[in-house]
């Protein structure tokens, strides 16, 4: 082995601390601390984080050498456009989706678990499935709701500029969530209407939502689990990254129960990543070890899809890409 694979192997297995740092510092609002343009001294980061100053410069060094903050004159720290979108002001904050993974970020330690079983290794850690240890816990179902917002608030406006939406006249998004996709869509489609199915601890948070964006009047809000029932009365389902939280038999269960509901001339809708064929690194094949590790589930080739909407009574009518990582697979009822 070189030098330099010997250091490039050294890098990579210290990125966990690269992750966990992120993680961290966004807990404890470094960020907000700083304006762009205007070096903050460590001291005042520190008593105002109410951090331990030495180990605060250690650590906003390393990220510093990662590109997050950049230390600028004598143990002063300024934002870089990295460190920047960790501010909870800045458009399309990454803050929440970084403190999401702050709580959960021990799931990792079954990642071992995960890759000798086929198991989700947050079930070992955390000694439940995550969606139920979050329904157990309900001060996590804010900062949930909030981090997958910030982790996928890019793709909501992708997905809208790249798949026409015109011709649904119902839309029945499963498990919506907060609403607020639903609200996005509905807001881009004026005539639209919408159906919001999601699970009772879920479903209150969605109709504030829906009431905040003045859209509750063309949304029915209905309480309910996927794996029992999807509600009648739509022309299209979509299921925007709850279809990767599954396995293939998992899922078939939820499609099937689609597949009674959905009218002959219906579109089901999956936005999820589609990994492709080679070596090359993508948000996709990282993403799926978070499906691996936390809830059991999946990113899925093109290939797969079709497999498995075949095995869901669908067929594959087209995939749309989007300028994100994520697709909308669509998929009409044979």
């Amino acid at each position: 082995m070189t030098q330099h694979e010997n250091e490039h192997l050294s890098r990579i297995m210290n990125g966990a601390a690269l992750s966990r740092a992120v993680c961290s510092i966004a807990e404890l609002g470094v960020a907000d601390l700083i304006e762009t343009g205007h070096p903050q001294p460590i001291e005042h980061l520190a008593r105002a984080s109410k951090t331990h100053e030495a180990s605060l410069y250690r650590v906003l060094r390393f990220l510093a050498s990662h590109g997050l903050f950049q230390e600028a004159g004598d143990r002063h720290f300024d934002h870089t456009p990295l460190s920047a979108a960790l501010r909870s002001d800045a458009p399309g904050s990454y803050r929440a989706g970084a403190q999401l993974y702050h709580f959960l970020f021990a799931a990792w330690d079954g990642l071992h678990y995960s890759l000798q079983t086929g198991e989700p290794g947050f079930n070992k850690i955390f000694g439940a499935p995550i969606f139920d240890y979050i329904q157990a816990h309900p001060e996590l179902g804010p900062v949930f709701d909030a981090g997958m917002t910030s982790l996928n608030c890019y793709e909501t406006g992708a997905m809208l500029e790249a798949y026409d939406f015109s011709s649904i006249n119902v839309l029945a998004d499963i498990g919506g969530g907060n609403g607020s996709l639903l609200c996005a869509v509905l807001a881009r489609y004026p005539k639209m209407k919408g159906i919001l199915f999601d699970l009772g601890h879920v479903v209150g948070r969605a109709k504030e939502k829906l009431n905040a964006a003045g859209l509750a009047e063309r949304c029915t809000v209905i309480e309910g689990n996927f794996f029992e029932t999807i509600p009648a009365g739509a022309d299209a389902y979509h299921f925007r990254h709850i279809i990767h939280d599954w396995t293939d038999e998992q899922c078939a269960h939820i499609l099937g129960h689609t597949r009674k509901v959905i009218p002959a001339n219906g579109k089901l809708l999956i936005s999820d990543c589609v990994v492709p064929a080679g070596n090359a690194p993508c948000c996709s094949k990282d993403l799926d070890m978070v499906m691996l590790a936390f809830p059991g589930g999946k990113e899925r080739t093109e290939e797969e899809f079709r497999s498995l909407l075949e095995a869901s009574g669908f067929e594959l009518k087209s995939i749309t890409r989007t300028a994100t990582a994520i697709c909308v697979v669509e998929g009409r009822p044979v």
